[in-house]
């Protein structure tokens, strides 16, 4: 009788216990939910998951320091994945899925036609249901007119455009006097057109004397064999390559092109990572050139802690893909939350528009006219790691990139066209 007594006292306090902690726990600050739409199966699904890593390290460092201050408490961040698997109707699919699941913000970037979709299919369901509006966060869809003539108030780009990133990889090509011919080639959607249209007019403006002997778009993602457009680059006679490409369609490129003997250099967007060095091996030294907002051989204290606290949260070799720019979008969404005290997505947007972060040696600021985020760019060039420059190498390859050519973010900018509609 008496071990029944004490047994109900128990039980008496321990409910009474969870009773005093529900209320508490029922209005415990809800996560901010970040809903990353990406292909992360498919062709491109290797960058896919290379952009998961740089989030997810991005989110951890917030809840690593209690998460975000709001009106309501700390709130953490919580980044949930949605694959689009590279196509448009799959990313307007997981949009209306991550919306049904309570995110007041999307993250996307590879694709620019993606990335226009999702523009659209936002700007429609934000005046169509104001109580469920989401901003969206791009980190490297980069077609120009996505913060031209597509601007739209609840989008914020935070990498360089591609007519930005070309204006400083010219600064490059401009003084290599060697050259006489260029071939341009690129991934036939809005983003690879883009690209050779800029390099069309840049190369005429900077250097009349080049010729541009062949000029080439693909189908995005589909091309198995690039022999047949390496032959092609090899017999036009071009002494360098403009692309765009990205992901297997560089990989894929730069591999044929080394099988067909080519020896030419070749100017890129994206020749710094995700296989391409190793692609290339030895004759890729001296003679690829990419373009980024920044790279591991950047000099500065800084910069290489920043690296090797990636590279010790992500220890393997085809792990090795970092970006500043991602780490400083989520920076500046944690300080935009902030400032607006919660996430009502005209407020937050209202604060994102005046963000200004710095990170790894590096500053920059969203600009408000456009929603296009300012910052420097780098040019670099492939070496051996050891090579003076290059204390870093790319994926275990034993190839790295030297800086060569740091462009400040007021000399990266360029006006926009941007005539943005603003909520009433």
């Amino acid at each position: 009788m008496r071990l029944s007594l004490i047994s109900s006292r128990r039980a008496l306090i321990s409910l009474a216990a969870a009773l005093f902690f529900l209320p508490a726990m029922a209005q415990s600050p809800a996560p901010i939910k970040l809903a990353l739409i990406e292909g992360l199966s498919g062709p491109f699904g290797n960058t896919g998951e290379a952009v998961v890593r740089n989030i997810a390290w991005a989110v951890e460092r917030v809840n690593a320091r209690g998460g975000v201050k709001t009106a309501q408490g700390m709130r953490p961040m919580l980044l949930e994945r949605y694959d689009s698997k590279g196509q448009s109707e799959e990313a307007l699919s997981s949009l209306k899925s991550a919306i049904d699941d309570g995110a007041q913000v999307v993250l996307q970037g590879n694709s620019s036609a993606n990335a226009s979709a999702l523009i659209d299919a936002i700007n429609k369901h934000n005046e169509r249901e104001p109580s469920k509006r989401v901003l969206f966060l791009n980190y490297s869809a980069v077609d120009p007119a996505l913060t031209n003539e597509k601007c739209s108030f609840w989008h914020f780009r935070f990498d360089a455009h591609a007519d930005m990133r070309m204006t400083a990889l010219m600064q490059v090509f401009r003084e290599d006097k060697k050259i006489e011919a260029a071939y341009l080639i690129g991934q036939d959607y809005s983003f690879g057109q883009a690209v050779l249209r800029e390099a069309r007019k840049q190369i005429g403006e900077l250097r009349p004397d080049v010729k541009i002997v062949g000029e080439e778009l693909h189908p995005i993602g589909r091309v198995k064999d690039f022999l047949p457009y390496a032959a092609k680059i090899k017999a036009s006679g071009a002494q360098a390559v403009i692309t765009g490409n990205w992901g297997n369609d560089l990989t894929l490129l730069v591999k044929a092109a080394r099988e067909a003997g080519y020896n030419g250099k070749f100017y890129t967007f994206y020749g710094n990572a995700l296989g391409a060095p190793a692609a290339l091996g030895d004759a890729g030294l001296d003679r690829v050139i990419a373009v980024a907002d920044w790279l591991p051989n950047v000099p500065g204290q800084a910069s290489a802690a920043f690296y090797q606290s990636f590279r010790q949260r992500f220890s393997k070799p085809s792990e090795d893909y970092v970006h500043v720019r991602m780490q400083l979008m989520v920076e500046a969404l944690a300080q935009a939350v902030e400032k607006a005290g919660s996430t009502e997505p005209i407020a937050l947007a209202l604060a994102l528009e005046k963000a200004r972060v710095s990170m790894a040696g590096q500053t920059g600021f969203m600009r408000a006219e456009d929603h296009q985020f300012q910052q420097p760019l780098v040019v670099g060039v492939m070496q051996r790691q050891g090579e003076p420059g290059v204390p870093f190498d790319v994926e275990g390859s034993g190839y790295g990139f030297k800086v060569v050519r740091q462009i400040k973010a007021e000399q990266a900018r360029l006006p926009s066209t941007c005539k943005m509609v603003r909520p009433q």
